[in-house]
């Protein structure tokens, strides 16, 4: 895209030097002939008021020329130089078909700069441009201006009582740190109801007499009485 836009740039300016060189030749060239022959020129031509038609083309010629060159208001100046021409080709054509192809050429580059501009190689771009930059840069200023009038004349009991971020809250930008997860104890588990044994049955009991075991008399034991009586130990020598 930037080459493409130099590209547009150097052959716009291409364009108007060599158009505007050529359309200022033709006005100094009528100044050198001097306005009286210029007018007797236009009036073999068959111009209407042929002063006034040299002075109008000498002038025009000159002056937008040197525009074209310069690159100035080349919108204007093209379409000045165009209505020109057109106006020399239907009132006063010249006699010789080289001086016809002339003004058709001139008359075709001059509507196109016209209408593409003269390309950031010129005074418009350097001067006209940068002015309007600069006064947009002052409208800017200036809303800036309106904007801190207005602030200062607020209810400074609104600035105060604005709220305050808390110096505790993290910023926006930065996310919280998550929560430590807190475990709910746990709810011990219902005591079981025990079950209570059901009470045995008395009628079950045995209450029927056993005999008791009979213990066989050791060695050196004497039956007393249906007893039996252990014999003394020997005593130690």
């Amino acid at each position: 895209m930037t080459v493409r836009r130099a590209l547009y740039d150097l052959a716009a300016l291409v364009a108007r030097l060599g158009v505007g060189g050529i359309v200022f030749a033709n006005g100094w060239r009528k100044l050198e002939d001097g306005l009286n022959a210029t007018t007797a020129k236009f009036a073999t031509q068959g111009a209407p008021i042929p002063r006034a038609w040299a002075t109008v083309t000498m002038m025009t010629e000159l002056v937008g020329g040197a525009l074209l060159i310069a690159g100035l208001v080349v919108s204007v100046t093209g379409l000045v130089l165009f209505l020109e021409f057109l106006a020399v080709f239907v009132m006063a054509r010249p006699l010789n078909p080289v001086g016809v192809n002339e003004i058709i050429l001139l008359g075709a580059a001059t509507v196109l700069l016209a209408v593409v501009g003269a390309g950031r190689i010129s005074v418009d771009h350097m001067v006209v441009i940068r002015r309007r930059e600069s006064e947009a840069e002052a409208e800017f200023a200036a809303d800036r201006d309106a904007e801190r009038v207005i602030e200062s004349l607020r209810d400074p009991g609104e600035q105060r009582t604005a709220p305050q971020p808390a110096a505790s809250e993290a910023p926006a930008s930065e996310p919280a740190a998550p929560e430590p997860s807190r475990r709910e104890p746990r709810k011990p588990a219902p005591d079981k109801p025990r079950q209570e044994q059901p009470p045995a049955d008395s009628s079950l009991e045995d209450t029927a007499p056993h005999p008791l075991p009979e213990s066989k008399p050791a060695p050196g034991d004497t039956l007393v009485a249906g007893r039996r009586k252990r014999r003394p130990p020997a005593a130690e020598d």
